[in-house]
């Protein structure tokens, strides 16, 4: 069974503790742990070492799965201090922002990187705000990848120092075939939230990208409630990649 590391955080400027806002039943975390396992993945809660987020601490503890705490400001390093730990050769990374992804796309992610590669990115749609899928990584190059940074290093964009690295082998993953999502599904604004909820009261928690994807034709008007955040968004990921 492959990891799947959790990377979460209490602090958002935009949406304060949005990991624990109500979704369906069980908060945001609690779907996405839930998500993670019925997509036959093995949740690992990747969060800090602040006193702030030891709420998720408790969570993970609660719920009865793996969790770490590292650095605050270099998730590069948080991740391969993780690895290091529960003895992990390669990972797929799911952003607690991204609560519908797709484990279809997960396991094609993941199936990909072992056919050669050390790094399989997002497919474009996913990059561009569908967040169905996250990264593939093979825990070697992450360590290669940490080489020379520090504590406070800020590896937010953490693609950026991984390129860097002399002979890694990268690759995006293509978009799915059909069901292929447009619309941004990030959980970043309070509108955001909304319209994600949105979702999830029409199609589930469990809901598969095709079910989704049929929702939001279906419904076009729930994908007009965070439209205007758009470019808003586009504009920060434009900035912290740089």
């Amino acid at each position: 069974m492959y990891n799947a590391l959790i990377t979460v955080r209490t602090s958002s400027s935009r949406l304060p503790r949005k990991c624990f806002l109500p979704f369906g039943k069980i908060n945001v975390l609690e779907h996405i742990i839930k998500r993670v396992q019925y997509y036959n993945l093995k949740p690992l809660i990747c969060t800090t070492d602040s006193i702030d987020d030891e709420e998720i601490v408790k969570l993970a503890i609660k719920l009865r799965v793996q969790y770490f705490c590292g650095s605050s400001i270099n998730k590069l390093q948080r991740w391969r201090d993780c690895c290091r730990k529960y003895n992990i050769k390669i990972f797929h990374t799911i952003d607690a922002d991204d609560p519908f992804f797709c484990g279809e796309e997960v396991h094609r992610s993941l199936k990909l990187l072992k056919s050669g590669f050390d790094m399989i990115k997002p497919s474009p749609s996913s990059s561009n705000g569908g967040c169905t899928v996250g990264f593939s990584l093979k825990s070697e190059i992450v360590e290669r990848a940490c080489e020379g940074l520090t504590l406070t290093t800020d590896t937010e964009m953490m693609w950026n120092f991984i390129e860097k690295v002399k002979g890694v082998k990268i690759r995006a993953l293509d978009d799915p075939k059909e069901a292929i999502i447009t619309d941004r599904m990030t959980l970043d604004y309070p509108e955001d939230y909304i319209m994600l909820k949105k979702i999830c009261s029409i199609a589930g928690n469990l809901a598969s990208r095709s079910t989704i994807a049929k929702t939001l034709k279906n419904n076009p008007d729930i994908a007009k409630i965070n439209s205007f955040r758009n470019k808003e968004w586009l504009d920060n990921q434009r900035k912290k990649s740089v």
